[in-house]
């Protein structure tokens, strides 16, 4: 038996260790299939949900070296999610399953090692997805360049470039004027 909590333990840390966050849920009175429902809708955004005995979740915790304030919500029936990628998305999933079936209630988080409480779940939840963002950024760093290409062409299409001889008579005068005069120097 000590061997097998080991392994589950072992399995667990591994789970925690590939994850960037851990959320903790309260599944009582979550039906099969909605549970399934919601494993589904993890899915598609890379996360899965898990129930482990809350000690042994403690102790892989610990392992991991999370903040020792997550032991706070490791009672009652407990469902653990975690994900490889998209922490918003997977709030937001959580969220509006909990909106559509009142079930699962979030306890408590973790999100590269900072704990989280249900407000900040929350906030993760509204932001955009990572793909908006990045789409945003996007723009916003195309917009500069997009810019400036713009007000060159309109300079070129108005005549703003000089010919080539236009642009050489000046060249000439000012080497002209740079040129050292010589002073007529008369011998005594």
């Amino acid at each position: 038996m000590k061997a097998e909590k080991s392994l589950m333990i072992d399995n667990l840390l591994e789970r925690v260790n590939a994850s960037p966050f851990l959320f903790v849920v309260d599944y009582t009175g979550l039906k099969v299939d909605k549970f399934s429902e919601l494993r589904k809708r993890l899915g598609a955004v890379g996360a899965e949900i898990h129930v482990f005995k809350n000690n042994l979740v403690k102790k892989a915790t610990e392992k991991a070296n999370y903040p020792a304030e997550l032991a706070v919500h490791l009672t009652g029936q407990s469902a653990f999610v975690t994900g490889e990628k998209d922490v918003c998305g997977t709030a937001k999933i959580l969220k509006n399953f909990t909106a559509e079936f009142t079930k699962p209630v979030m306890k408590g988080g973790v999100l590269d090692g900072n704990i989280l409480d249900t407000k900040t779940i929350q906030t993760l939840a509204d932001l955009p997805s990572r793909e908006v963002l990045l789409a945003t950024l996007l723009g916003v760093l195309q917009g500069p360049a997009s810019a400036l290409a713009r007000v060159l062409n309109a300079k070129a299409e108005l005549g703003g470039a000089k010919p080539a001889a236009e642009a050489e008579a000046p060249a000439a005068e000012v080497a002209a004027e740079a040129a050292p005069v010589e002073a007529e120097v008369t011998p005594a």
